[in-house]
């Protein structure tokens, strides 16, 4: 198995090749804005002159009311001070990482993106995996585990946690008073994703803590928030670290957010979805020439996760030889955090990319595999 770094890395190598490659690693939104995205980013001058003059706490609700009614979530706490707004949906994982207890034990579906098992292992807690397999069927850790941490929709399979075995978790975890702790960072590109979560989790006498993510949805090069909202049950910690990390989010972003929250429900999700669906069938079809398959043809968010045979090259490999051809992707192992090996046969693309990059990269991807697989059945001279 080649060694790999964390996924975080090969994504900032993506960002920053010096020779211009084709970047298919982050999550992020990598497309040309549309019309209506384009007018809304042409008012930042007059959201700058807002935020001078209007309330941070008017803004802020604004923002937070849009957002989360874009994606269905209309019992989330607005107006309580119990959702903060971070730079990133990343620092409001480390935020809730630094406010549980440390040396908890904390269960976290597997696979999923590796930097959320990072950053609770780094603050000191003892995590433990719940399998897809597991969540599917209802078998919900018991204490000592503390909190549950569930990805919804999951990345990078686009899994999602179904209401009723969202609602079967809650229960089990006020019954034994630990707390469900929900990623939605691709809520919003998944209608399937977008029941109410507060609902569930208040209804079911739980104590949570959800954190969400503008960052996936729309092209806005970093000009994003991540939403951390807690329980009104909750005893944790959060404003404290919340406190030691940031002031707040910046009020221009957040003007942002809401406007391109209402263009959301105002046709942006269908715009979007059909571009990465387009480019699904796009990389579906080029990498069925090099008989590879997608691994999960009924996720619905933005990347796509190819299966390879076990006669061939593996993730780490086919990763090295498409940097030399000037693609990055994602190899899947550093997402089975618990168990890097089972995620050596796969390998993750970005859609949220033009789709002529996109269909460049699925044929490179095709070649790259073709070229290792043939070189390794070589006869030797």
């Amino acid at each position: 198995m080649t060694q790999l770094a964390n996924l975080t890395a090969m994504e900032v190598d993506a960002l920053t090749d010096p020779d211009g490659g084709l970047n298919l690693t982050d999550g992020h939104a990598r497309l040309p804005l549309s019309a209506q995205q384009a007018g809304i980013v042409a008012r930042i001058p007059e959201m700058f002159a807002a935020a001078s003059r209007r309330p941070f706490p008017e803004i802020e609700a604004e923002a937070h009311t849009a957002f989360l009614r874009a994606v269905g979530q209309h019992r989330a706490p607005i107006g309580t001070g119990r959702i903060l707004s971070c730079y990133s949906s990343t620092l409001a994982t480390d935020i809730v990482a630094r406010a549980l207890p440390r040396g908890s034990r904390i269960a976290v579906l597997h696979p999923t993106f590796d930097n959320i098992a990072d950053l609770f292992r780094t603050r000191g807690l003892d995590l433990v995996p719940l399998p897809e397999e597991a969540l599917l069927a209802a078998e919900w850790p018991a204490p000592p585990v503390r909190a549950v941490v569930v990805t919804h929709p999951n990345n990078p399979t686009g899994l999602v946690t179904p209401e009723g075995h969202l609602r079967s978790l809650a229960e089990h975890a006020a019954r034994h008073g630990q707390i469900v702790i929900v990623d939605a960072s691709f809520r919003g590109q998944v209608r399937d994703a977008q029941y109410d979560t507060y609902a569930v989790l208040d209804d079911a006498g739980a104590d949570w803590i959800c954190i969400e993510d503008t960052g996936k949805l729309w092209p806005t090069h970093e000009l994003k928030i991540g939403l951390l909202a807690y329980s009104e049950r909750s005893t944790l910690p959060i404003h404290r670290a919340f406190s030691e990390s940031l002031l707040s989010a910046s009020p221009v972003v957040l003007q942002l957010v809401a406007a391109l929250a209402r263009d959301w429900t105002d046709g942006g999700y269908e715009r979007a979805r059909a571009t990465i669906d387009r480019n699904r069938a796009t990389v579906a079809a080029a990498v069925a020439a090099a008989g590879l398959r997608l691994a999960d043809p009924a996720s619905q968010i933005s990347v796509a996760r190819m299966e390879l045979p076990v006669d061939g090259p593996d993730s780490g490999e086919l990763y090295e030889d498409l940097v030399t051809r000037g693609v990055h992707v994602l190899p899947c192992a550093p997402f089975h955090w618990a168990d890097p090996e089972d995620g050596e046969r796969f390998v993750r693309l970005s859609l949220a990319r033009p789709p002529a990059t996109v269909e460049h990269a699925a044929r490179a991807l095709a070649e790259s595999y073709t070229h290792l697989s043939s070189r390794a059945v070589a006869p030797v001279a």
